[in-house]
């Protein structure tokens, strides 16, 4: 299997916003542990739970102001690892950047976790 490959197509996936693309990489049992919500994150568990999660993320009735930039795949025995970059502006004009990993386990050759870490520009507590 080729982690890395997969990677490249689950990225090309995420940034057409193809929802159905996204799925025919993932295994039936997936989890997406997203980077918001009260876990802290929210997971997603099942096929139809991301497939929603996705959904709800990439509408294309919200497509996003900014520039996402892929800086780097790293694959290993089952896993992966994803950075990315992500430039928008406040209301204010103030610069939005975002720094993250997706943290990718495979099963067989399909991703069967999708875990998100990000930083946010902004003030320190």
């Amino acid at each position: 299997m080729d982690e890395h490959r997969v990677l490249e197509q689950f990225i090309d996936a995420w940034a057409r916003r193809d929802v159905d693309a996204l799925m025919e990489l993932m295994t039936e049992t997936c989890v997406f542990r997203s980077s918001i919500g009260p876990e802290p994150g929210t997971t997603f568990t099942g096929a139809a739970a991301v497939r929603g999660a996705y959904a709800r993320l990439l509408d294309p009735a919200n497509p996003p102001a900014g520039t996402t930039e892929q800086l780097e795949i790293t694959t290993g025995d089952s896993f992966g690892v994803v950075r990315w970059t992500a430039r928008d502006s406040a209301p204010d004009g103030r610069p939005v950047i975002t720094r993250a990993v997706d943290v990718f386990e495979f099963e067989g050759d399909r991703i069967a976790v999708k875990d998100t870490y990000r930083k946010v520009l902004g003030d320190a507590p």
